[in-house]
């Protein structure tokens, strides 16, 4: 029955694609941004980011084209883009809405031995002491230098009996600690992410996938020859694609392409937010899991489910996820519930030929292209902003004004279901529990509809007790007395019979 409503769902959400790309240009008040409903049916929606700028290297002023950029790095104001197969890393600033500049452009460090060449530097992570940690794929390392660029420490290959000593170390993504300690995905080591201290020391793998198989070939490899298993595929964890670390030290990290089967049985997660203790702690709440489309047409030569390659989470806890496969970026709150989804493949402002990383300053998203070599800048519309206001003025406390931008939101788009269920929230932390009741209802959320019914009831009886005392006491006082009275007539006619 669900490949069947996926089928008709891709078809239905092809369609619009279908026709959406091909038109030559976009008109300006034409949405390409879409939603899920409570049924899992594709709902159009006001766009909630737009294209502010597609900056290519001539943009800045450079003499020589980004080429292959893989990784990119904010902080603040300022932005790092790994120019991999130019082997070197370029720093921007922004100094305005639209506006960047070029800080500075490096392609080497002072070692302890002079200067050292960077080869194919695929992520980068700043401190916030000003230290830059390199990912730098072709010297099989990861590299620690000051602002200044002066060597500091060097991670190699893990020292781990799970892993060869003749293997090459190729660290691909990197993120870091307030402690300074670092987290590493390597290409062949799929035992999770590989944790070092401060000190440059492995300390173990952190956080890997669980393993998920077919029984039917389990089953089959008990009985298989030596020779046979050999051939068959090993059942080993899912590697990691990119990873990303929030304000609170959370690692968010992308599983790369997940299986059809697997997703749809919950067995795995596309995304996985994980805790010191390397367990995934990501809160799943919506109607759907957080994987990107929910159905997966074959148009375009694009086919199987949405392939996250890389994340990043805004201070509100929504993070947005970027889709390689279709070139599409989908947001989600702290609940798991979709806030948007848009983007595409193509040539057009805001579409994409092979995104590769996506980044964020304050609600602004920047998407890295590495096949165009390009960076896109989306800015929140006017949409877009009332449902981040909404967001934050929750998260701080202002319920009633956060239900008021979520009146909004819903004057915008009726068919937006977050908008339905923050004002019941917001009415809910304001103890009207009866109005949140009906909002609930409307998007048919039965946990949150619980909560404020648990209240409601229990706020009723409060109001109602002398009546709910009254009522009971006369329950059993009433036929007490009726008996009462009974008897003592029958006492009564008894005597009046003897006294005849």
């Amino acid at each position: 029955m669900k490949k069947i409503i996926k089928s008709i769902g891709a078809l239905a959400l092809g369609a619009v694609v279908l026709a959406s790309s091909s038109m030559n240009v976009w008109a300006e008040d034409k949405s390409y941004t879409y939603n899920y409903d409570y049924w899992g049916d594709v709902q159009d929606s006001p766009d909630v980011y737009s294209v502010t700028g597609v900056y290519t290297a001539q943009a800045f002023g450079l003499d020589l084209n980004f080429r292959s950029p893989q990784g990119m790095f904010a902080q603040g104001n300022m932005l790092y883009i790994c120019d991999t197969g130019n082997n070197r890393i370029v720093q921007l600033e922004r100094t305005g809405t639209e506006q960047f500049e070029v800080a500075r452009i490096f392609d080497s460090i002072r070692g302890e031995k002079g200067e050292e060449k960077l080869s194919g530097p695929t992520d980068i992570a700043v401190s916030e002491d000003g230290d830059i940690f390199i990912s730098d794929n072709g010297n099989a390392r990861i590299v620690k230098v000051d602002s200044d660029l002066n060597f500091l420490l060097q991670f190699n290959l893990p020292v781990d009996s799970t892993v060869s000593a003749d293997s090459t170390f190729q660290p691909s993504k990197i993120v870091i600690d307030t402690a300074g300690r670092v987290y590493c995905i390597a290409t062949s080591i799929n035992q999770g992410l590989c944790k070092y201290e401060a000190d440059g020391t492995f300390s173990g793998f952190v956080g890997a996938t669980p393993v998920t198989f077919n029984w039917m070939d389990y089953i089959w490899k008990k009985f298989a020859t030596q020779e046979q298993r050999v051939r068959m595929t090993s059942f080993v964890p899912t590697a990691y694609d990119n990873i990303y670390m929030d304000h609170e030290g959370f690692i968010y990290a992308c599983a790369g392409g997940m299986d059809e089967e697997d997703l749809d049985s919950g067995a795995a997660s596309a995304i996985r937010k994980l805790n010191l203790m390397g367990n995934d702690i990501l809160v799943q709440n919506g109607e759907f899991p957080a994987y990107g489309d929910l159905y997966w047409g074959e148009g375009g030569g694009y086919v199987g489910p949405s392939y996250f390659t890389d994340v990043t989470v805004f201070e509100n806890d929504i993070y947005v996820c970027l889709d390689k496969n279709r070139g599409r970026l989908f947001g989600y709150d702290d609940q798991g519930k979709t806030v948007f989804c848009f983007g595409g493949n193509g040539n057009m402002d805001g579409y994409f030929r092979q995104p590769a990383a996506v980044e964020h300053m304050g609600h602004d998203l920047l998407v890295l292209d590495s096949l165009d070599c390009s960076i896109t800048l989306f800015t929140p519309t006017e949409f877009g902003r009332l449902i981040y206001s909404a967001i934050d003025d929750f998260d701080q406390g202002n319920y009633e004004a956060s239900g008021e931008s979520w009146k909004k939101v819903m004057e915008l788009d009726g068919n937006y279901d977050l908008a339905y269920i923050g004002i019941g929230r917001s009415l809910l932390r304001q103890e009207k529990y009866e109005e949140a009741m009906d909002y609930f209802e409307l998007k048919y959320d039965d946990e949150n509809y619980s909560r404020a019914y648990k209240q409601y009831r229990k706020e009723w009886v409060e109001e109602h007790i002398v009546v709910i005392v009254i009522v009971i006491l006369a329950a059993f006082l009433i036929p007490l007395s009726i008996g009462r009275v009974r008897k003592i007539k029958h006492e009564i006619d008894i005597a009046d019979i003897f006294k005849a």
